[in-house]
């Protein structure tokens, strides 16, 4: 029997700051993270005794292929597109108009894999569609 995976995180922007930190600090900088990789950045984050939120993590940090394979090892039910959506759409870089005027911003996001996050809003729009 498959299981859905954990609630997300409230504070989104707050948890994949935490543990890309610990990802960076551990394993260096990546495209993608292994899925043990993100296990051991939450075990060692302060969200380990909230909740199991590493689901999440992998779904902004891990790659499509990995997520999916680890999950279907676990038996669960979790949707890369969905969840990294649902992750990423808060990740505002500021309230800002004018986020450029943020000094020291560091715009790296290699580690994005936009592609998916862009197919998952176009299947949602594609649904919305479909219902008219």
């Amino acid at each position: 029997m498959r299981t859905p995976c954990t609630p997300s995180p409230k504070n989104k922007k707050e948890y994949v700051t935490d543990i890309g930190k610990i990802l960076v600090k551990e394993n260096g900088k990546k495209k993608y993270y292994e899925p043990e990789e993100v296990k051991t950045a939450h075990r060692k984050s302060k969200w380990y005794d909230v909740m199991d939120f590493s689901c999440w993590g992998m779904s902004t940090f891990s790659s499509h292929s990995d997520f999916d394979e680890y999950h279907e090892k676990m038996g669960e039910t979790c949707d890369y597109v969905e969840m990294k959506t649902e992750m990423l759409s808060e990740l505002s870089v500021s309230s800002n108009e004018d986020w450029t005027s943020i000094p020291n911003l560091d715009l790296d996001a290699s580690w994005l894999d936009l592609g998916d996050v862009f197919d998952g809003i176009g299947e949602f729009i594609g649904g919305i569609f479909d219902g008219l």
